[in-house]
């Protein structure tokens, strides 16, 4: 049906209900017949398979007929899912039906838009519809809808069916089967719905999880006073785990509804809990409910009222998720928030829940977002897996080495079970396995076929022993999806075993980084209980016989704080490691170790692997023993709050060799504000060590083969900055005896250590990164220091004692410097060089440093996008530019030109008529251009790359 076809068929349905509307407002007229004689039409001129006309089995059906009833019988899936075929189980929207006299209207029905969000909040879908044809409404469901909203919250658009023609084209381009795989509903839920504002899903219930870990750990505390702070987070983890998988399976129809809520109504709330515990072991055999390895949690004493508080609010109307439809994903990604932090005992027995160091080190927790998890899982599992059969795939092994939460493993398995759905509905023949039908009636796997795929292929390993349990929750919890009470029940009768596996043997809690060789120079047990020492040979056996994992997935962490002990151990056991023993430089190599040949590895790591030099090593490793195979530089938006930038590297496994054959790479480059979902052509690169292997020191994702010719030229020349120069960092201000506090104006003994007036002779002038220009100082004798009284860092007067050149620290296209011939000091906006060099002068180095050659270089070399707003430079990067030998005649030249800018800038700050104004504006100009010329010569550029450098463009 054509856009004009469906438009003209809506409207036969308006006209319909036009001439008996008054019919259809009657009682007897129910949702079932609204629903059939004109919602489904309606959506069907839409173009969707509504249906089911295809014949599609339920696993494939486009439109999913909700119809179960859960929470007190009291709130209704809504009757309608969308998704694409073959997209699993999630939903695009929901549609929930309503019959016309619904009481009250539907515009002001708060009990329908509550029910309807609360789905599609769950289900993580950005918008859902209420309808009962007489009324189109849209609802954001980004938003944590509460049980006391107006039917007005969260509402993005209301159409009366008589307005259905005039908004037509809004229905179709946003809602119809073309509109959803042309993308333009994406963008309608990403430009509307996220706009308002929100409390979402993931964050409302760490908020959750958070109030509940505060309540059990202070009622822990208290009734059992021998518990220290290990067994206090233990406990209360996984009596936490234990409810929360309980309540996602009384959801699902799995469980009994309401059990949790009857077994704290009277007695002994915790002791009740156990007893279903405890069945919860003899049906699931998870390992969660493992009373023979848990010995510390059936005897501790929590308080009735604490039980009571938390279940309540993990059942309708104190709770705002519907776990029926929450994705398991979106658990992870909550209690990677929650992992962050951890319960520590007062002296007093009161409990202070702190954020874990190294948390506080990195700023937060960042969680990685879904649609890179599956990327880097489509890109190595499923490359590994393509045109397999399930009995090949079975012998594939899966790792991520910090598995945290487990979202990468979650996403492995999610796509394995895909990939497993898919193969046997190509090959239906195949279905039986050596325990019958691997389907289930409704076209999903068995728990059965699920099992044995999880066991079979899926590891993980987390230093952090609480993260290790909730990876086991949320692939336990994917393993249950599709299940029944009746399903669960009719396994454990044929196959007279427990429904779930035991993750033990495939999830593991130890240091991914020490082996156990790290005891031969240890005495002190505590200490190495923190470090938690693993061998990966020995944790998994049968993994080593066949050679190693086949893939290696994740987000490794940055930044990890290790003890000087540790930092001995990878001096000695790592060829990556670096003095400030970096932690992702060890995890890629850790990663590729752990891989059999031509094994492939994924990581999302920060993109500082490039192009600086204390990670040369990982690029040298990488070229050594690996094929790479994609590189993405991704926008700086990943991980929200976060102000590292991010690149994914998918490389293969590659035996170790003497020389080094160039490698063409994938390489995908997006814009800070684009979506790697979009993603253009790719562009091929050649990463390469050749002989002289200083001249491929970075991995250039931004770069050409004519750029990487000038680059190379550019930096053949013999001196850097650092071998005529020396540079300094500016005033950091310090209020005294109280840190480092904001730059404001400080005092001292009643008298301000700044001042916006000069005081006396003894204070100097004190620049901010605004006081300097491009050839230019822009001071207005409004900010002085008095240095002498009391000495901030940097404490070495002698650097900012005569002529120097200060540079700011934010540079625009090209460095921003001028020369300052006396004393003066500056904040640590701005860095300070001195020459030590007497064959340089100062004005000679500063036209190069101004010069178009050098910030293109700078740009270049360091990868700063056009996007940027505010790059910046560091005195490492400055010190290692390049810098040419300038005989006399050239450097007389730059002195000349030099002296002219510094003279015109000055008369440009006092000129009032504007035509002078002009004149002046265009003298600049030209001698700028001259500079950049007499630069290009000493960088012996030609005219094909001056070109290039000057976004002329080239072949």
């Amino acid at each position: 049906m054509t856009k004009e076809q469906a438009k003209e068929s809506i409207g036969k349905l308006m006209d319909r209900f036009r001439e008996h509307r008054e019919e259809y407002h009657s009682p007897d007229y129910n949702e079932a017949k609204t629903r059939q004689d004109f919602i489904n039409p309606f959506f069907k001129a839409l173009g969707w398979d509504i249906d089911n006309e295809r014949g599609d089995s339920e696993s494939y059906r486009e439109v999913i007929y909700e119809d179960k009833v859960v929470v007190r019988g009291k709130v209704k899936a809504p009757d309608y899912g969308f998704r694409l075929q073959g997209s699993g189980k999630k939903r695009l929207f929901y549609v929930e039906a309503k019959k016309p006299s619904v009481k009250p209207a539907l515009k002001l029905n708060r009990e329908s838009a509550y029910q309807l969000r609360r789905y599609g909040s769950s289900a993580q879908a950005g918008v859902s519809i209420l309808t009962n044809f007489e009324d189109f409404i849209i609802y954001d469901c980004s938003r944590v809808p509460n049980v006391d909203d107006s039917a007005s919250v969260a509402r993005l658009k209301h159409i009366h069916f008589e307005d259905y023609v005039t908004e037509f084209d809004f229905i179709y381009d946003t809602f119809s089967h073309e509109a959803v795989t042309k993308g333009r509903f994406d963008k309608f839920v990403q430009s509307d719905a996220n706009k308002k504002g929100k409390d979402t899903l993931d964050k409302r219930f760490v908020q959750s999880l958070d109030e509940w870990r505060q309540y059990l750990a202070k009622s822990m505390a208290t009734g059992n006073r021998k518990l220290d702070d290990e067994q206090l987070n233990f406990a209360v983890q996984l009596t936490i785990d234990r409810m929360i998988f309980l309540r996602f399976c009384e959801d699902r129809a799995v469980e009994p509804y309401g059990q949790l809520q009857k077994a704290v109504a009277k007695g002994d709330s915790y002791k009740n809990l156990f007893s279903l515990f405890k069945l919860a072991d003899d049906k699931y055999n998870s390992g969660l409910f493992d009373f023979e390895k848990d010995t510390l949690t059936p005897s501790l004493k929590v308080d009735n009222k604490v039980m009571k508080n938390i279940i309540d609010e993990l059942y309708y109307p104190q709770c705002n998720f519907e776990f029926s439809v929450m994705p398991v994903e979106i658990l992870g990604n909550a209690y990677e928030q929650f992992l962050g932090k951890v319960i520590r005992i007062t002296p007093a027995r009161s409990v202070k829940i702190e954020e874990k160091p190294e948390v506080r080190k990195a700023g937060g927790v960042y969680y990685t977002p879904q649609y890179i998890v599956e990327y880097i899982v489509k890109n190595t599992v499923g490359k590994l897996i393509e045109g397999k059969t399930p009995k090949e795939i079975s012998a594939i092994k899966i790792v991520d080495p910090a598995c945290g939460s487990g979202s990468f493993l979650l996403g492995a398995f999610e796509y394995l079970l895909n990939y497993h759905i898919n193969w046997y509905h190509q090959n239906p023949l195949l279905r039986r396995g050596a325990r019958g039908e691997v389907f289930t009636p409704q076209g999903t796997l068995t728990t059965h076929e699920k099992k044995r795929i999880l066991i079979n292929n899926i590891f993980g390993v987390d230093i952090d022993a609480n993260a290790v349990e909730v990876t086991k929750l949320s692939l336990l919890l994917k393993c249950m999806e599709g299940e029944t009470e009746a399903s669960i029940h009719q396994q454990m009768a044929m196959f007279h075993e427990r429904v779930l596996p035991d993750l033990d043997h495939n999830i593991k809690d130890g240091n991914s980084l020490i082996d156990t060789d790290f005891y031969d120079s240890q005495i002190d047990l505590g200490y190495e209980r923190k470090i938690k020492p693993f061998s990966w040979n020995k944790g998994f056996p049968q993994v080593f016989k066949q050679g190693g994992f086949d893939a290696v997935i994740g987000n490794p962490p940055y930044g990890a704080l290790f003890s000087d002990k540790e930092l001995t151990y990878f001096k000695g056991n790592y060829s990556t490691s670096v003095w400030r023993g970096e932690s992702y430089l060890l995890f890629v190599e850790r990663g590729l170790r752990l891989l059999i040949d031509k094994g492939q590895l994924g990581f999302i790591i920060p993109d500082t692997v490039l192009n600086l030099r204390f990670t040369q090593s990982l690029r040298e490793y990488l070229l050594c023993n690996s094929k790479l195979k994609e590189v993405v530089s991704l926008p700086s938006n990943v991980f929200s709050g976060a102000t590292v930038d991010t690149i994914l590297l998918l490389t293969e496994k590659g035996e170790k060799i003497n020389t080094f054959h160039p490698s063409a790479v994938e390489i995908k480059v997006f814009g800070k504000k684009e979506s790697i979902k979009a993603v253009a052509n790719p562009k091929r690169h050649f990463f390469a060590k050749t002989e002289d292997w200083k001249n491929q020191s970075a991995f250039n994702l931004q770069i050409d083969g004519l750029e990487n010719t000038v680059l190379r030229r550019i930096e053949q020349t013999e001196r850097r900055i650092d071998d005529i120069a020396e540079m300094y960092s500016g005033v950091k201000t310090y209020e005294v005896g109280k840190g480092s506090p904001p730059q404001t104006e400080k005092v001292r003994d009643g008298k301000p250590f700044t001042s916006e007036k000069r005081e006396s002779k003894i204070w100097q002038p004190f620049f901010d990164g605004k006081d300097i220009g491009k050839y230019q100082l822009l001071w207005n004798q409004n900010n002085w220091i008095n240095y002498g009284s009391w000495l901030a860092a940097p404490r070495e007067p002698q650097n900012f004692k005569g002529e120097k050149i200060l540079i700011r620290k934010i540079i625009g296209k090209t460095l921003i410097s001028t020369y300052i011939p006396d004393t003066s000091y500056c904040n640590t906006l701005l860095f300070v060089l001195k020459l030590k060099d007497k064959s340089y002068t100062y004005k000679s180095v500063l036209g190069i440093l101004n010069s178009s050659t050098i910030g293109w270089y700078f740009r270049k070399k360091f990868q700063i996008s056009e996007e940027d707003t505010f790059p910046q430079i560091m005195i490492r990067d400055v010190l290692q530019f390049p810098i040419p030998k300038i005989n006399e005649k050239k450097l007389m030249e730059l002195e000349d030109n030099v002296d002219l800018l510094l003279q015109l800038n000055h008369d440009l700050q006092t000129e009032k008529l504007p035509a002078n104004i002009e004149q002046i504006k265009t003298r600049i100009a030209h001698s700028e251009e001259k500079i950049n010329k007499l630069v290009y010569e000493l960088y012996q550029l030609t005219p094909e790359e001056i070109k290039m450098l000057e976004g002329g463009g080239h072949e």
